[in-house]
C-alpha cells in the first residue's frame, strides 16, 4: 500500500520544512563544495532560509574558539623581551609557567622512563604549586633536607659529557668517593666530553650507600610503597628466624652509622620505615652546635612511647604555629580594644580571649561562685585529658607532627628504634623487612649503589618556535649531598646555565624545619665527614624553608634561583 502523498505546503509550518532530506544534503554538500562564488551567492540569494538552517538561526558565539590558535600562529608576535645576549631560550623558564592553586594538578602525571624530550618538557610549560615570584640570584642556594625521588636537568647545551662512561673514568669515580677526594673543576669547562675529571666527578656525585640490599626490592621510598611490593619474592615474611637475622644484621649496620654520626665521620643518614622516617644529623650541620635526629611524620602513640622511654622532644613545626596563632590574636585584640576605645564604647565590651585547648585548667571554681557547684556534673578526668590532647591527635601524619631530638636523647632514641615494634611492619607487603638506611658514606653492612642517569635530547616548543633542548634525569634517593654535587658538576659543563625540576618525598619535606635556636652559637668542625667543604659548608647552614622544598632551580650565569 502507498503512503499518502505530502502535501507541498502547509500555513501552519515554515517553508523550511516542506524538505527536510533535501536540507540535510544540503548541509552535507556546502561544507565541501568548490564553486565559483557568484554561482555559490546567488544560490545562496534564491534558496529560502528556514528556521533550522545555518542562515536563518543565530551566531554561535563560541564557534571562533577553535579558529582561535590559527589566527594567533599565524598573527606576528611581538618580540619578546630577551636578555642581552638576543638568545630567548635564557629568559627565566618559570615566566612560562602558570600559577595554581592545587599542590598536584589531578590531570598532571610525572613522565615514566620512556618518556620523550617534548614530554619532559611540558613540564616546565604545566601548572606547578610554585609561589609567584623567584628568589633574587644567590651565590648558593639554600640546603634542602628532603629525599629527591627524580631530578631533571634541562639546558640548551647538551649532556653527552654524561654518556658511556669508560671503565677506569667509572673506577676513578668510585675511588673517588671512598678515598673522599675532593675535585676541583674550572668555572667554564670548553669541552667536556674530553675532560676526563668532569666525567669522573659525576660518577663520584651518583653514589650513596644502601642497607639492606635485595635487588629485587624497591627500598625507596618505603613510606605508602605497599603497591610496589605487592607480588616480590618475601621468603622471610612467614619465617621468624629470618627475619630475627635481618633485623640483627640491621642492628649492628644501624649502630655503626650511629658510631660514625658522633664521631663527626658520617654527617647524617636518613631511616626510612613503612609508618615513618627518621634523619640523623651530627653536630654542627643545620645550624646546630649537638646531634639532631627528626622524625616525621609521627602519631600520638609513637610520641607517647618515647614519651614512656624517657626521650625528650619538641614539636617545632606544631609550636611555631601554635605562637603565630598566639601573636596573631594577640594583635586582634589589640586592634579591637583600640578600635573599642576610639570609638567611645567602654572597656567591658572588649571580650577576653579564648582560652587556649593547652591550658590546664582542671579547677571550676567558677562554679562555686555561681553557687552551683553541687548541680552541675563535672567532667571526668578522661574527658578533661582528651580535650587537652585534642590538638595533638590533629597532628597525626601531617607535617606539623615533626619530632626533634637533640643531644644525648638522641642515644636514647637509637636504642628505642632497635627494639620499636612499630619500625617493622607486621603484615602486608613489607612484613618483616627491616628498615632502609641511606647514607653518603660507607658503614658497616652498607652496600654502594649509584643513581640512574639518563640524557634525553630533542626540539621542544618555545617563544618564536623551537629550540633545542637536551636533558638530563637522575632518578633515585637523591640525597642533600647528592644534589649539590650534580650542581657543582653540572655549573662547568653546561657553563653556568640549567634547569632543574625537582620531585621530592612529600613527607620528608618537613625535615627542613629549624632544628636549633637561632641564637645558639655553632662551632663544631667536620673535616673528614666525606663531602666536598662547599657542600658541607651548604648543608651547616640553619634550614630556611620551613616545611617546604625545592621545586624548581635554575643556575643562570653561575648564580641560583629556586622555587619552593
Amino acid at each position: 500500500m502507498a503512503a499518502p502523498a505530502e502535501p507541498e505546503h502547509s500555513p501552519e509550518h515554515s517553508p523550511g520544512f516542506k524538505k527536510p532530506p533535501a536540507l540535510l544534503r544540503l548541509k552535507r554538500k556546502r561544507p565541501g563544495r568548490r564553486s565559483d562564488p557568484a554561482t555559490a551567492s546567488a544560490e545562496a540569494a534564491a534558496a529560502p532560509a528556514p528556521r533550522g538552517s545555518a542562515a536563518g538561526r543565530r551566531r554561535n558565539p563560541f564557534s571562533s574558539l577553535d579558529k582561535a590558535p590559527r589566527r594567533a600562529a599565524a598573527a606576528p608576535r611581538p618580540p619578546a623581551a630577551a636578555p642581552a645576549g638576543g638568545d630567548a631560550s635564557a629568559a627565566p623558564f618559570w615566566q612560562f609557567l602558570e600559577p595554581a592553586g592545587e599542590e598536584k594538578p589531578p590531570g598532571r602525571a610525572e613522565p615514566a622512563e620512556s618518556s620523550d624530550i617534548l614530554d619532559l618538557s611540558q613540564s616546565l610549560h604545566s601548572p606547578l604549586a610554585v609561589p609567584k615570584a623567584p628568589s633574587s640570584p644567590r651565590q648558593e642556594f639554600p640546603a634542602d633536607w628532603s629525599i629527591k625521588t627524580r631530578v631533571l636537568f634541562m639546558s640548551s647545551q647538551p649532556f653527552t659529557w654524561a654518556e658511556h662512561l669508560k671503565a677506569q673514568e667509572e673506577a676513578q669515580g668510585f675511588a673517588q668517593h671512598c678515598r673522599a677526594a675532593e675535585t676541583t673543576l674550572p668555572r667554564s669547562v670548553q669541552e667536556p666530553r674530553l675532560c676526563t675529571e668532569l666525567r669522573c666527578a659525576f660518577q663520584q656525585s651518583l653514589v650513596y650507600w644502601l642497607h639492606p640490599s635485595l635487588p629485587w626490592l624497591p627500598l625507596f621510598p618505603r613510606l605508602g610503597a605497599d603497591r610496589r611490593m605487592a607480588g616480590k619474592a618475601c621468603p622471610w615474611a612467614q619465617d621468624e628466624a629470618v627475619q630475627q637475622v635481618l633485623m640483627s644484621d640491621w642492628s649492628v649496620s644501624f649502630t655503626s652509622l650511629y658510631n660514625l654520626l658522633r664521631a663527626r665521620l658520617c654527617p647524617y643518614f636518613y631511616v626510612c620505615a613503612p609508618q615513618f622516617s627518621v634523619l640523623f644529623r651530627a653536630a654542627g650541620l643545620a645550624g646546630s652546635a649537638v646531634p639532631t635526629a627528626a622524625i616525621a611524620p609521627t602519631t600520638r602513640g609513637l610520641r607517647d612511647a618515647m614519651r614512656g622511654d624517657g626521650i625528650e622532644f619538641s614539636l617545632p613545626l606544631l609550636e611555631e604555629s601554635r605562637s603565630r596563632k598566639r601573636k596573631s590574636s594577640e594583635e586582634s585584640l589589640e586592634t579591637d580594644t583600640a578600635d573599642g576605645l576610639g570609638g567611645g564604647s567602654s572597656t567591658g565590651d572588649v571580650g577576653e580571649p579564648t582560652p587556649s585547648d593547652d591550658d590546664d585548667d582542671g579547677s571550676f571554681s567558677w562554679l562555686e561562685e555561681m553557687g552551683v557547684q553541687d548541680k552541675v556534673k563535672k567532667p571526668d578526668t578522661i574527658s578533661i585529658q582528651m580535650r587537652k590532647e585534642k590538638h595533638e591527635v590533629q597532628v597525626d601524619h601531617r607535617p606539623e607532627s615533626l619530632v626533634l631530638v637533640r643531644g644525648s636523647n638522641t642515644f636514647t632514641l637509637l636504642n628505642f628504634l632497635i627494639s620499636c615494634r612499630s619500625l617493622v611492619a607486621a603484615a602486608g607487603p613489607q612484613a618483616g623487612l627491616p628498615p632502609t638506611l641511606l647514607s653518603p658514606v660507607a658503614f658497616r653492612g652498607g652496600t654502594m649503589q649509584t643513581l640512574k642517569a639518563r640524557t634525553v635530547s630533542g626540539r621542544a616548543r618555545a617563544q618564536g618556535g623551537f629550540e633545542d633542548v637536551f636533558s638530563l634525569e637522575v632518578l633515585g634517593p637523591v640525597l642533600p649531598h647528592a644534589l649539590h654535587a650534580l650542581t657543582m658538576v653540572l655549573g662547568p659543563a653546561q657553563r653556568g646555565s640549567f634547569r632543574a625540576l625537582l620531585s621530592p618525598h612529600e613527607p620528608s619535606a618537613a625535615f627542613n624545619a629549624r632544628p636549633a635556636p637561632a641564637q645558639e652559637d655553632v662551632q663544631q668542625d667536620l673535616p673528614a665527614c666525606g663531602l666536598h667543604p662547599k657542600t658541607l659548608d651548604q648543608l651547616q647552614q640553619c634550614p630556611t624553608l620551613g616545611k617546604s622544598s625545592i621545586r624548581l632551580l635554575e643556575m643562570k650565569d653561575y648564580t641560583y634561583t629556586w622555587k619552593a
